[in-house]
């Protein structure tokens, strides 16, 4: 009976206890707000709490393996790469259209052939409406343009060519918009110190090099426009550029660390101290096209591009100065430059390029891939900037005679193909070979060399040299 007693008194406390503690006020939990997810978006993108902003977090892992034919024993010939790629896109409907801002982090460890490291914002730009600010593709380009190739092409590379920019876009329905866009014309620029040594060489009459030009300080940018449709069946786009060219001070030398003007050699008057701002431009013609009939996928993309005095817009998708350009197969490398200044008159001439790039997309089935691709570039130079050298007893001994030095014109051929695995969803494994060959329209002469690469003095006469390049690529987007 005790433990009875006990065990019903010990539930009358309860129910008691119960009964107090629910007469108690009970403080409201505060509501949790979960994210949603923005199929209006695509893929991937979430709401922000408390915002109308959705945000779409992605990135890439690349791990690129590389062969280059050396040409002296003092040069790598492998190199490996490692890189890592955050992306933020931030995207917001308003009344006046869609408010989108994105953000493409990159970090990059290189070694051997692939050169040195580099962090940098590769995209960073704000778009409302038709408004583009910020550092993006240039609209010179097509960011759809399917070019999967590894190696660079003689193209602007949509995969390369970001710069800083403000444009804006006019849509007018059905696929066709047109772009207008101020870019930053300094990182399109391409300087040659023009140092020949064999230019006058054996001659027995005066003769008078190119001179050299930097670039002074940005006042213009690159005005950029396109016209572009785009269907079910592929794109097209035509483009142009207005390339600023300005000089620090050309008509000024060295000599014995004095600074004296260059004399021109007709007048005998010192040459203007700069030479008049002068402008370049590019034009091109860009596309692709859907070819069912070959494949699920399948497509054949092609650029055509002519420069005056802007090479930049067809240089690989260049988006930094170069200060000494040069293209370069094997021991040749043929000097190129957006312009120089001719020493008779103290004023700009500018050096022409144009170039083909286009390739083959196939798709063998989901996960194989091919894809074959080529690009042809002829620089063109004013005949000014060349010097044929002489048959003389000492250009006939140290193999010069005959062989033309300045600016000279060449053509480059590039050749490539890939093959590419995904055997998961956004997930590749690929190899890649291209061939490289610059054909001279001249005769030049290549400095011999060592086993170490240090000069000898003497020279071999060539008509072209050509080269391979090899890559292995392990990627992963997400």
């Amino acid at each position: 009976m005790a433990s009875v007693r006990t065990l019903l008194l010990g539930t009358a406390a309860i129910m008691s206890g119960g009964a107090q503690a629910a007469d108690l006020p009970a403080k409201s939990a505060a509501p949790v707000e979960y994210v949603r997810i923005c199929s209006t978006h695509g893929n991937g993108f979430f709401s922000i709490p408390g915002t109308e902003t959705c945000l779409r977090v992605g990135g890439r892992v690349r791990a690129e393996y590389a062969y280059f034919e050396p040409t002296d024993r003092e040069d790598d010939s492998i190199g490996f790469r490692g890189r890592g790629r955050i992306n933020l896109d931030a995207r917001t409907a308003t009344a006046y259209g869609m408010l989108r801002t994105y953000i493409r982090f990159e970090l990059t460890h290189n070694t051997g052939v692939y050169g040195g490291d580099s962090a940098i914002v590769k995209q960073a730009f704000v778009q409302f409406g038709g408004l583009t600010a910020g550092r993006a593709v240039s609209f010179f380009t097509s960011p759809d343009l399917p070019a999967p190739n590894f190696g660079d092409l003689r193209f602007d590379d949509p995969a390369n060519a970001e710069v800083n920019l403000l444009a804006y876009t006019f849509s007018f329905g059905n696929g066709l918009s047109a772009t207008l866009s101020l870019e930053d014309g300094t990182e399109r620029s391409i300087n040659n110190e023009l140092d020949f040594p064999l230019f006058g060489a054996g001659a027995t009459v005066p003769v008078f090099a190119p001179i050299a030009s930097t670039y002074a300080g940005e006042i213009v940018p690159d005005v950029v426009a396109n016209i572009r449709y785009r269907g079910t069946w592929g794109e097209v786009q035509l483009s142009g550029a207005l390339h600023q060219i300005r000089d620090v001070a050309a008509g000024l030398t060295t000599v014995g660390g004095v600074t004296t003007p260059v004399i021109n050699p007709i007048t005998g008057l010192p040459n203007p101290t700069h030479a008049d701002t002068d402008y370049g431009f590019a034009l091109a013609a860009l596309g692709y096209v859907n070819v069912p009939a070959l494949g699920v996928g399948d497509t054949v993309w092609m650029m055509a591009t002519y420069t005056d005095g802007a090479i930049g817009y067809l240089n690989t998708g260049q988006t930094s100065a170069i200060s000494n350009g040069f293209v370069s197969a094997g021991s040749l490398a043929m000097p190129f430059t957006d312009a120089f200044v001719d020493i008779f008159t103290g004023e700009y001439k500018t050096n022409k390029a144009y170039a083909i790039a286009g390739g083959l997309n196939h798709n063998w089935s989901p996960t194989w891939q091919t894809n074959v691709f080529g690009s042809w570039m002829r620089f063109d130079a004013p005949g000014i900037a060349q010097y044929t050298v002489p048959t003389t007893v000492a250009t006939l001994a140290n193999g010069t005679a005959g062989t033309t030095t300045g600016l000279v014109d060449f053509d480059e051929y590039r050749v490539g193909a890939n093959v590419i695995w995904t055997p998961v969803k956004d997930f590749l494994i690929g190899v890649e070979a291209l061939y490289i060959r610059v054909v001279p329209q001249d005769r030049v002469a290549v400095p011999l060399t060592t086993a170490s690469g240090d000069p000898t003095g003497t020279f071999r006469s060539t008509g072209s040299e050509d080269t391979w390049e090899g890559r292995i690529r392990v990627q992963r987007d997400f």
